[in-house]
């Protein structure tokens, strides 16, 4: 009897350290998950619900450890309140899930898995005439340092935040851009959000980033534009009222100090970057990414 106790205790120690068989189906599973913790991770690393995250690992420790020297009152107290604590997850990590869904819904991010038929070649942007005439009246304003706000919008349209402020509709040029920065006039405060070769809107009202990495010396004009960014893949140039430096922001990086030179590369290239699919495809090779700089 005591032997036949031994083999089922060494058959039960052999069965716990058994490798356990893995098929195709379970690595198409690894891989996304592991693909959406990561992103996931990625979304939050740099903003607030990163300790807040931190602060919820260190809970369900808590519990396992509980669980492990059966603490049942602890137990008690995490089984009632289960519940109540997803929902209250959901609304202190609302705008990361909102910046989640959005970046997710952006067709960048799905073109670089899917292309479909109707994705037919775009062109350019807009002309050389806009990228001149934007350079021109961008460093005339930080010449004078008139701060301005210019958002170039890309695949996402910037509807809700154009209704924000008052319609222009007017071809891009450096006096007209001049003209409505100028102190003290009707239009001069806010963003104008740009569209093909046109301003479509001035006083436009943005959403202020919540980064609190960003330098405390920068004022709301740079948090901005740096919210515009996180929410969507436009390119916006800011001209510092105080210094007459020029940045920009894109992708949810604010870059500081930047030359015309640098400036007229990086609207030639979201002015050139086209879709040009012919038919269907399943997968598409991901492009090489610039790198960004902080």
């Amino acid at each position: 009897m005591n032997q036949f106790t031994r083999f089922l205790d060494g058959d039960r120690l052999s069965r716990l350290f058994t490798i356990p068989k893995v098929n195709m189906t379970d690595i198409i599973e690894i891989i996304i998950i592991s693909f959406i913790i990561y992103h996931l991770i990625k979304l939050i690393k740099d903003t607030r619900a990163w300790m807040l995250f931190k602060g919820i690992i260190v809970l369900f420790l808590v519990a396992t450890i509980a669980s492990v020297f059966r603490l049942n009152t602890i137990l008690w107290i995490f089984a009632n309140t289960i519940n109540v604590g997803i929902i209250a997850i959901l609304i202190v990590f609302q705008p990361e899930l909102r910046r989640a869904l959005e970046q997710l819904g952006q067709r960048n991010f799905l073109a670089s898995i899917v292309q479909f038929e109707d994705q037919k070649d775009k062109g350019e942007r807009f002309s050389n005439f806009t990228i001149d005439e934007l350079i021109k009246a961008v460093y005339e304003l930080a010449g004078t340092k008139t701060g301005a706000l210019i958002v170039v919008e890309q695949d996402i349209k910037l509807t809700e935040y154009e209704r924000t402020g008052i319609p222009v509709d007017a071809v891009v040029t450096s006096q007209i851009l001049m003209n409505i920065f100028e102190h003290n006039t009707p239009l001069h405060d806010g963003a104008i959000i740009i569209r093909n070769n046109r301003i479509v809107a001035a006083t436009c009202y943005l959403p202020l980033s919540d980064n609190m990495k960003l330098s405390k010396e920068l004022g709301t004009r740079h948090r901005a534009a740096l919210g515009i960014s996180e929410v969507s893949d436009s390119i916006t140039i800011i001209v510092s009222e105080e210094t007459g430096k020029v940045s920009i922001s894109i992708g949810g990086n604010l870059i500081r100090n930047v030359n015309g030179e640098y400036l007229k590369n990086k609207l030639q290239y979201i002015q050139k970057k086209s879709i040009d699919v012919k038919k269907f495809k399943l997968w598409k090779g991901r492009q090489k990414n610039e790198k960004s700089t902080n």
